[in-house]
């Protein structure tokens, strides 16, 4: 059915990944925590999210089996998003875990957040839009969000939004069909909600397309 699209939440065993799963369902989409490439490869969109250590987790991902499936998804055109760690991964690489490649979905390194400032970055903040997104479409104003994190992705082109920590930080990113969230969207109130009822509708556009 197109009215709950299916969305494949990677379950490579790491971390509260039902929480993004959770959210996704109360937003409107038939969200599946799973590891079956089948399924994945069926789905609508799929999505990435993560918590804790960047090596760690690719190392969950290589074990399970879905670093490959994630690379393939994301080149797939179908809607794919990164959450928190689940956005780093999609990189070339962290600071946090020098020598271990990323998934290299998006170009460039994470890098650990500005000195002066208190790692991790463990607090609500406000979202600050810097390019036109569909996903960022009718978020509260001001959108307080929610962070976790220790390390972000180096501003650039794809950057969407960054809020504000010792400096502007890289807080959404976009290319394409692909977009990633440095915040928990599933744990950010009305906001995250609104932005990940944005994610379900251009889901719902690339079905019916």
């Amino acid at each position: 059915m197109t009215d709950r699209p299916l969305v494949a939440v990677l379950d490579y065993e790491i971390g509260n990944l039902r929480s993004a799963q959770k959210a996704l369902e109360h937003v409107g989409a038939d969200a599946r925590l799973t590891a079956d490439p089948a399924l994945i490869a069926d789905a609508a969109a799929v999505v990435l999210p993560g918590v804790g250590a960047f090596g760690r987790c690719m190392e969950a991902l290589h074990r399970t089996g879905l670093a490959e499936v994630a690379v393939d998804s994301a080149a797939s055109g179908r809607p794919f998003l990164g959450i928190c760690v689940g956005m780093q991964l999609m990189y070339e690489g962290s600071e946090e875990s020098p020598g271990v490649p990323g998934l290299g979905i998006l170009p460039g390194t994470v890098r650990l957040l500005p000195a002066g400032v208190k790692r991790p970055q463990m607090q609500w903040n406000v979202l600050r839009p810097t390019d036109p997104s569909p996903l960022l479409d009718g978020l509260p104003d001001p959108a307080w969000v929610y962070f976790v994190h220790s390390y972000a992705a180096e501003d650039g082109p794809l950057t969407i939004a960054t809020c504000d920590y010792g400096g502007p930080v890289v807080a959404a990113v976009e290319r394409d069909s692909v977009a990633a969230t440095q915040f928990h969207p599933e744990k950010s109130g009305a906001a995250g909600l609104a932005l990940l009822g944005n994610f379900v509708e251009r889901v719902r556009a690339s079905v019916a397309a």
